[in-house]
């Protein structure tokens, strides 16, 4: 196969149809529709350290395969955290900033990254990203929260595997929420239900707002309990204001917007996407403290959407043990690394290698204190 390949500055420079055709549009995340609408809202792009580098290769006049890519200049938003790494390679004289990631900005979803049906093309992109970094002094290629699969491509091709772990709920094909409470321990059932029952006590209702049913308002109102939480956790959002109307625009069929309204006022929100086969919990914010609102509008809501539409699980986000007693079982995720530097990839390697024993054992320790019955 002879494949060229070439770097787009904006991913507006290839038609969203070839893009999405490539597998991109399996996933809401890696849609020309998402990437477009953080470029266009100016969540990435200058003044914000991701700098789009998106890698197409094609076959001739042939879109064959697409890698989401950006020149970083900071470890933010990324959460597969490789703050000591530049710290540590930096000491030693090294310069770790500007490396080149491929990854949905902000976004802690495992998705497909070497997108591309014929694992030759993947090669490909792999490929591209290591050239792009030599000829550009970038320190290093990551691929983050990628697929198993691409993974395992990844380290025969030369990358170093990382193992990382996220809280994911699993649809078992149960017929409601009764029955899914019905498969763990008594202790946690009934623990469950007191959480519900005084979270829904807040005096209010909680909606479940999808496509055309969310309004401006609606978007308002999250963009105030999106900036609240930001604040508190990065000490500034990293999504701009417009990025919320891009969404409503192309993507708020892709969306379930769950909303607590007081007096009929929304007090709290959680936006999450929908996929094919998945529902993710993206963003929560509130205006107001109540017992455990949080976890009835980002966990127990989105359980009861996945089983209403038969959906396989719910990816809730990055980290959170607390999912644990709420049914949310830790899964393996998985990302690639390539550094130019040959002893710093000695280093990387021989840590990566004690970090997957370390997380697959804390994984198998956390799934026997979960919440269901035994055996």
């Amino acid at each position: 196969m002879s494949l060229s390949v070439t770097v787009h500055q904006t991913i507006a420079e290839i038609p969203a149809e070839a893009w999405d055709a490539t597998g991109a549009g399996r996933n809401p995340f890696t849609t020309h529709r998402f990437l477009a609408a953080l470029e266009d809202s100016g969540s990435v792009g200058e003044g914000t350290g991701w700098v789009p580098a998106h890698i197409a290769a094609r076959e001739g006049d042939t879109l064959r395969g697409v890698s989401p890519c950006y020149v970083k200049l900071h470890s933010q938003g990324e959460y597969i955290f490789d703050h000591a790494w530049a710290d540590a390679f930096e000491r030693a004289g090294g310069q770790y900033y500007p490396k080149l990631q491929c990854a949905v900005p902000f976004t802690p979803v495992t998705g497909p990254r070497l997108i591309a049906d014929d694992p030759a093309v993947q090669r490909g992109l792999l490929n591209a990203m290591t050239q792009l970094c030599l000829q550009n002094g970038l320190s290093g290629a990551h691929v983050t929260f990628c697929t198993e699969a691409e993974a395992e491509l990844g380290e025969s091709a030369g990358f170093l595997p990382r193992s990382t772990q996220q809280f994911h709920w699993v649809n078992d094909g149960y017929s409601d929420y009764a029955e899914f409470l019905s498969r763990l321990s008594s202790r946690k059932r009934k623990a469950l239900r007191k959480e519900r029952e005084r979270a829904q006590a807040f005096g209010g209702a909680i909606r479940q707002l999808r496509g055309d049913e969310i309004q401006t308002e609606h978007w308002e109102a999250f963009w105030t309990f999106y900036q609240h939480t930001g604040a508190r956790k990065w000490g500034r959002p990293y999504l701009t204001r417009a990025f919320f109307d891009r969404l409503h625009d192309t993507m708020r069929d892709d969306c379930l917007l769950v909303i607590a309204e007081r007096d009929g006022q929304p007090i709290a929100g959680a936006l999450n996407l929908i996929g094919p086969d998945a529902i993710y919990g993206r963003y929560w914010g509130a205006i107001e403290e109540h017992p455990f609102l949080h976890f009835e509008l980002c966990y127990h809501q989105a359980i009861d959407f996945a089983i209403a539409e038969e959906l396989d699980r719910v990816e809730a986000g990055a980290q959170g043990e607390h999912k644990l007693a709420r049914g949310y079982l830790p899964t393996e995720t998985h990302s690639l690394h390539w550094v130019a530097d040959p002893g710093f990839r000695r280093a990387l390697e021989d840590y990566l290698d004690r970090e997957r024993r370390a997380v697959g054992e804390e994984i198998d320790f956390l799934r026997d204190w979960g919440p269901f019955k035994r055996g």
